[in-house]
C-alpha cells in the first residue's frame, strides 16, 4: 500500500509516521508512506500556498494552483484509488472507514489548512472527504496521521499477532472487554476468577458480555445501532 500525505507543515507529520507500528511496517514495506510539502508545488517565489477569500471575510484559503500542481503531478505517476480531503465537513471516521481504506492500493491524503481549500478542488479533484470529530484543529496533518496510523495497523505483516487488531474497540460496533496482566492480585484487587480458569469458551463468553455491557453503559449510540 502506498499513502501519499499532501501538507504545508511536514515536520509535523516526521515523528509519527516513524515511531512505533508506522515505522515497523514501512521497514518491512508493508507500507510505502510519502509526506510531500505543498510549498514545492507552488510557483510563488515566496512559496506562498494561500491567498484572500473571494468576496471578503476572515482567514485565509489554500489556493488551488499548488494543490492542483501536487495531486495531477501524482497521479500522472499512478492511479490512485481515494484521494481524501481532511475536513471538519467530511463524512465521520470510524473503524469500518479504515478498515474500507486498508484494501485500497494507492491513497492522497489532502491536510486541510486556513479556512479550507479553494471549493473546485473539492469538486474536481477530491473522491472522499473525511472528518475525525465534530471539532475544529489548527490543521489536517494530525487528522491524517489518525487515519494513516488506523487503516496502517490493519495491513496483513504490520502487526505480529494479527488477531490483536481484530479484537480491537469498534471492529465489531463494540467496546473491548476489559483487560488485565500478572500480578493476579495486586493491593488486594484480583483479576476475575473466569480469566484464571483455562475454559477457553467461558472467558469468550464473558469477555463478549463484557464488552456489550461496557458499550451499553459508555456508548450507547453504538449499541443502539446494532
Amino acid at each position: 500500500m502506498r499513502i501519499d500525505i499532501i501538507t504545508v507543515l511536514p515536520e509535523l507529520l516526521r515523528s509519527p509516521m516513524n515511531e512505533s507500528i508506522i515505522k515497523r511496517a514501512r521497514e518491512s514495506h508493508v507500507v510505502e508512506i510519502n509526506v510531500i510539502n505543498l510549498r514545492d508545488y507552488s510557483h510563488d517565489k515566496h512559496k506562498s500556498v494561500d491567498d484572500y477569500s473571494f468576496g471578503g471575510g476572515a482567514g485565509m484559503v489554500m489556493m488551488i494552483e499548488p494543490v492542483y500542481n501536487c495531486i495531477k503531478q501524482l497521479t500522472s505517476e499512478r492511479e490512485y484509488d481515494e484521494i481524501i480531503y481532511t475536513s471538519p465537513d467530511g463524512e465521520r471516521f470510524t473503524q469500518k472507514v479504515a478498515n474500507e481504506l486498508s484494501l485500497k492500493g494507492n491513497i492522497i491524503i489532502l491536510a486541510g489548512h486556513y479556512k479550507g481549500i479553494d471549493q473546485r478542488i473539492r469538486d474536481h479533484l477530491i473522491t472522499r472527504e473525511i472528518s475525525v470529530g465534530d471539532y475544529v484543529l489548527t490543521g489536517g496533518e494530525l487528522p491524517a496521521a489518525i487515519i494513516t496510523d488506523a487503516v496502517v495497523r490493519l495491513l496483513p505483516g504490520a502487526i505480529s499477532d494479527s488477531e490483536s487488531a481484530l479484537s480491537d474497540s469498534f471492529q465489531d460496533d463494540l467496546l473491548a472487554p476489559p483487560v488485565y496482566t500478572r500480578p493476579a492480585e495486586f493491593n488486594g484487587w484480583k483479576v476475575p476468577e473466569i480469566l484464571l480458569s483455562g475454559n477457553t469458551p467461558e472467558i469468550e463468553r464473558w469477555r463478549f458480555d463484557q464488552s456489550v455491557i461496557r458499550t451499553r453503559l459508555r456508548r450507547p449510540d453504538l449499541y443502539d445501532e446494532e
